[in-house]
């Protein structure tokens, strides 16, 4: 089995109707640590060694948040600013993360649509999280392709649901180690290796 820290950042979550009700659904799976940054450090004063620790007794790291201008909230970025050192998360000294997989679970406001080339948004999310891809390599950490939950201001409450009961499931099962990772690191999206698979598992 492995271990899951989720470091969850969303400077609104009052405001949120998507987030709540994914966070709700996988608070309570066995071997999930959910980390709450905001309600943790609403000063910003981050402890380094703490969360250090954090990322020490897990396997499986997710940042899940929303997506801010095409990047983190900004307590997210200060977390990996002041965490992730020298010689602790890289450099010729820096282990501590090797092997680890790091995997983003991202909401945007705007639809699948809006993020593919020539369109509103001119790249694809993919495209967008290229700096944290290749943080997660520096690192020699295992990145895994995004969870993406887009459109989220038209998505109706079946929808929620649906996206909600699906995130769950794929949690539970990386945590009992059911998630074939050499198959999903191929694809663009967590959600194509989802839809692939239970596309399979109902055929």
């Amino acid at each position: 089995m492995s271990k899951i820290l989720v470091l969850f950042a969303h400077p609104a979550l009052e405001k949120s109707r998507v987030n709540r009700r994914l966070i709700k659904e996988i608070r309570s799976i066995e071997n999930v640590t959910f980390h709450d940054l905001y309600e943790e450090y609403p000063d910003f004063y981050i402890d380094t060694k703490k969360e250090q620790g954090l990322l020490t007794e897990n396997d499986i790291i997710i940042f899940h948040y929303p997506m801010y201008w095409y990047s983190t909230p900004a307590l997210l970025k200060q977390w990996e600013d002041l965490v992730l050192e020298h010689n602790w998360a890289y450099g010729s000294k820096g282990k501590a993360l090797v092997g680890k997989k790091l995997l983003q679970v991202i909401t945007t406001g705007g639809s699948s649509q809006a993020y593919k080339k020539n369109s509103f948004n001119r790249y694809t999310v993919r495209e967008f999280l290229i700096p944290i891809e290749q943080t997660a390599v520096l690192c020699g950490m295992i990145y895994l392709p995004p969870y993406l939950i887009q459109g989220t201001h038209k998505l109706n409450k079946d929808e929620i649901e649906n996206y909600a009961r699906i995130y769950h499931q794929f949690i539970f099962n990386l945590s009992q180690d059911e998630i074939n990772l050499n198959t999903l690191v191929k694809y663009e999206t967590t959600n194509e290796f989802l839809e692939k698979l239970f596309l399979n598992k109902n055929a």
